[in-house]
């Protein structure tokens, strides 16, 4: 029990950082531009090197993942506006609105290309 303890600890201090972006409690900078722009790079660099190398099973995995970043990162950024002058939460808004539309198209092409790769072989 005291072991189990413990390890949550660990996990709960591991990713306070993370509950305070959830929670709305961080700086809209830092979500914005690092967990927002910052993670999509990352999250996009590995879904074309994927692409390119053919890793099928690897880009379902990414494509999973993305769509459940992208709520979110949705969700964080919504969240973390009312801390930023009104001009520049509700632009982040916006973008995060029109940018979550334009990832919920990618992903949902990408899969329909996966789709039709496994039909094909």
């Amino acid at each position: 029990m005291a072991v189990s303890h413990c390890n949550r600890s660990r996990v709960s201090a591991f990713f306070a950082p993370e509950q305070r972006v959830w929670r709305g409690r961080a700086s809209l900078a830092v979500v914005f531009w690092g967990y927002g722009v910052g993670v999509s790079l990352v999250l996009a660099t590995l879904q074309a090197t994927a692409i390119f190398t053919g890793e099928l099973l690897f880009q379902q995995f990414l494509i999973a993942v993305s769509a459940l970043y992208t709520v979110w990162i949705v969700i964080a950024i919504w969240r973390c506006a009312r801390n930023a002058d009104p001009f520049w939460g509700t632009l982040a808004r916006c973008l995060t609105v029109t940018w979550a539309l334009n990832a919920g198209l990618v992903l949902f092409f990408l899969q329909i290309e996966l789709v039709l790769r496994y039909v094909r072989g």
